[in-house]
């Protein structure tokens, strides 16, 4: 684990690199292009639950870690079984030597699902702005700056990247969790009176005053977690907005996980955190 160092004025998203621009551009094609400044002290936490992921892992971190922005990487093994746990010990000794990104590992002793890992990382998470990022490869980590833009800005509290606002591209896979996701995402919007496109985006961004107040009361061990975080936000009355992102699902072949059960589960949990805490 390093320290965080303060990046050169040629780094991206600092004040200097984006006054350089803005008076090439103008401030209104840089707010358009993406083109911002974070807080001086800003950090961005990343939140990785792996599950059997030894193979996509390691391509996974290394995008993560190429965000130009100050982060905190916070990964969490749900008790793998295939090399994945070993691999995660070496990275939490590994002096990384990168000061823009500092890494903490944690781990489970029972596969748990998840909406635990999830919780375990979002409780051990400590920056001003926390994203939930799976281990995989089906979410590239270079749209998280865009992502964070509204944050940032001060328009949102939480933000959702959605696979379905039709304008980034995304793999053509099955099309009965694609109905499925879309009743999935209707039914939550009439309990929570939002109108979300894809309320099972893995891509979900909180500022940190949001995750203090939510993460404590979060039970969901396995993809209950997606509607129990999105009811929950919901009743804080947060400024919630919703952005594109691209997508290249896996197959089952490959390691997809969610399964015909999780979604029966999701049914259950739209429904209890719609009507109660």
């Amino acid at each position: 684990m390093t320290d965080f160092n303060t990046p050169p004025s040629s780094q991206p998203y600092t004040r200097s690199w984006y006054e350089h621009l803005e008076r090439t551009l103008g401030a209104g094609p840089c707010r358009q292009l993406g083109i911002y400044a974070l807080p001086e002290n800003f950090v961005l936490s990343v939140v990785i639950p792996v599950y059997n992921e030894r193979n996509t892992l390691p391509v996974l971190l290394e995008r993560v870690r190429q965000v130009p922005i100050r982060k905190e990487i916070v990964l969490i093994d749900d008790c793998s079984r295939d090399g994945t746990r070993d691999l995660l010990k070496e990275y939490a000794e590994r002096d990384w030597n990168d000061p823009l990104n500092k890494m903490s590992v944690h781990f489970h002793d029972v596969n748990q699902g998840k909406g635990a890992a999830v919780r375990t990382g979002l409780g051990k998470a400590t920056g001003d702005v926390m994203i939930i990022q799976d281990a995989d490869l089906e979410y590239d980590p270079g749209e998280i700056p865009r992502l964070l833009q509204p944050i940032v800005e001060g328009r949102a509290d939480v933000v959702f990247g959605s696979r379905f606002l039709g304008d980034q591209p995304h793999r053509v896979l099955y099309f009965w969790h694609y109905v499925g996701n879309k009743v999935l995402t209707t039914l939550s919007n009439c309990f929570t009176n939002l109108n979300l496109t894809d309320m099972e985006t893995c891509y979900k961004l909180f500022t940190r005053e949001v995750i203090q107040k939510i993460q404590p009361k979060l039970v969901q061990n396995r993809f209950g977690i997606e509607p129990e975080i999105t009811a929950r936000v919901a009743k804080l009355k947060c400024r919630i907005f919703e952005m594109s992102i691209s997508y290249d699902g896996r197959t089952y072949a490959q390691g997809k996980k969610i399964g015909v059960k999780d979604g029966f589960q999701a049914l259950y949990c739209i429904v209890r955190y719609g009507l109660g805490d």
